[in-house]
């Protein structure tokens, strides 16, 4: 019943750059969650003056539980900070703070790699959930429906893998959002700037890593059902 797969490996890749990124980022921002900035202001009162600098003044700044929890919502125009971030006044937490209201202006602009995200997610939704149960009844089935079935699980799973791609970018330019109204607001010196990109670079790389991640699992996906498709 038990057999070696040799692309087993793919997914093993994935699994450690996911952890190698994880680790890394929990590392550099539990660093600079020791510096208190400058200005002493909380992530909160960055939050809310970034905001209202970029003209935005019907997003609302909440808390929420947990670590590295933070996120905008733009359903609701709602920008969300952790506890890590909500109410300290380190550096990292003012850059995560930051790096959330790039996803808000993002909004307010229209940034069209952030509206290709938001119509994605009904897709990444609905094909992470139903690739691999089409996929595996695929294999075990004997007829022309077979290869049917599991073509579709792999569009579907590629439609996740697309939501990841399209992700990056988003993520990237929400940082650099970040780091100029940072640099230009003079809410922080020169060097609490430096820290404030090497704790977003470290984020970004949890994003690459998912996304490779994705990338591995659909390649690893083709090759374990390429034969079989053959076949029929």
């Amino acid at each position: 019943m038990f057999y070696y797969d040799r692309t087993y490996i793919l997914v093993l890749i994935g699994v450690v750059l996911c952890m190698l990124a994880s680790n890394r980022v929990n590392r550099v921002f539990q660093k600079y969650d020791r510096v208190r900035s400058h200005t002493g202001m909380t992530g909160r009162e960055a939050a809310e003056r970034i905001l209202r600098a970029n003209g935005i003044y019907d997003v609302q700044v909440q808390h929420v539980s947990g670590k590295l929890t933070d996120h905008y919502d733009p359903r609701n125009k709602v920008l969300r900070l952790s506890d890590a971030t909500y109410a300290s006044s380190s550096v990292a937490a003012i850059g995560v703070a930051a790096h959330e209201c790039g996803h808000a202006v993002q909004h307010a602009v229209g940034y069209a790699p952030l509206q290709i995200r938001g119509a994605l997610v009904p897709v990444a939704n609905f094909g992470s959930t139903l690739a691999w149960p089409l996929i595996l009844i695929g294999l075990f089935m004997n007829n022309q429906t077979a290869g049917l079935l599991i073509n579709a699980g792999i569009l579907l799973f590629s439609g996740a893998v697309l939501f990841q791609i399209v992700t990056l970018p988003v993520e990237f330019n929400a940082s650099g959002r970040a780091v100029r109204t940072l640099e230009s607001s003079g809410m922080l010196y020169e060097d609490e700037v430096k820290q404030t990109k090497e704790v977003l670079g470290a984020a970004a790389l949890t994003y690459v890593a998912s996304t490779a991640s994705m990338i591995l699992q659909l390649l690893r996906l083709i090759l374990i059902t390429g034969g079989r498709r053959r076949n029929d």
